[in-house]
């Protein structure tokens, strides 16, 4: 029997770099759809732009009459992996689910990703290419080349989701903070951790979600590094070694 992990109230680590009047929509939904208690930390990235979402002052207005909104600026490395581990340096345990602004998540199912957290799973994977699950907008390119990546991992390894770069992601604080963040890009970060996790033979859930594209745009650096980035952890999960 799986262990039960006691109730924690969850943490939401979301890097932005948008305009504050973009992150309204996006703070009703939290409020919307998150069952509370919870602290929200937006991690400013302004990747060099002092005037990148409306700087601290515009964020800080957000804030006003919102007691869980946390509002820190990246100290890292510019982009998403380094807002990330600024955000969970935030936070020593618990569960966390990292999502971004651009309001492109369905949070509805954060409940049903708690509930997994606590029957032991430390890791919950949104997936688009699960049973049910659905993607709107977008590249049909690149989904169709991120659904077969992943479709040949499971066969291969049993890999624990079919969306690999999904960073809509539920994890368990201080199992990242054991693994460990090397990525420098944020669209490898969740594939890196679930790897790690998945070598480890830490439990790692599943389940579907809808997503919808309200960015427009491929990753930063292009294609050919996004790629590389996957390689290299598409061949760690192949590594033999511990698994569950």
């Amino acid at each position: 029997m799986m262990p039960v992990i006691p109730f924690e109230p969850v943490a939401l680590v979301v890097p932005v770099a948008a305009e504050p009047r973009v992150l309204r929509p996006f703070l009703v939904q939290i409020e919307r759809d998150v069952p509370p208690p919870f602290i929200v930390f937006m991690v400013l990235d302004d990747r060099g732009d002092a005037d990148a979402a409306g700087g601290d002052a515009g964020l800080r207005a957000l804030a006003v009459g919102r007691p869980w909104l946390r509002i820190l600026r990246n100290d890292g490395v510019p982009g998403t992996a380094g807002a990330l581990r600024t955000g969970f340096r935030e936070i020593p345990r618990g569960p966390v689910v990292v999502t971004l602004a651009d309001a492109g998540d369905d949070l509805s199912i954060v409940p049903r990703m708690l509930a997994f957290y606590r029957e032991g799973y430390r890791i919950v994977c949104p997936s688009r290419f699960a049973s049910g699950g659905r993607q709107i907008g977008g590249s049909w390119s690149k989904r169709l080349l991120l659904r077969t990546t992943g479709i040949s991992l499971r066969v291969l390894v049993g890999f624990p989701t079919l969306d690999l770069n999904n960073n809509y992601r539920l994890y368990d604080a201080a199992l990242v903070h054991d693994l460990g963040i090397e990525s420098s890009d944020g669209f490898d970060v969740a594939f890196e951790l679930t790897a790690k996790a998945f070598r480890r033979g830490v439990r790692i859930a599943e389940l579907p979600t809808t997503w919808c594209d309200r960015r427009g745009a491929g990753p930063p650096g292009g294609t050919r590094r996004w790629l590389q980035s996957y390689l290299r952890w598409y061949a760690y999960a192949l590594r033999p070694g511990r698994r569950r």
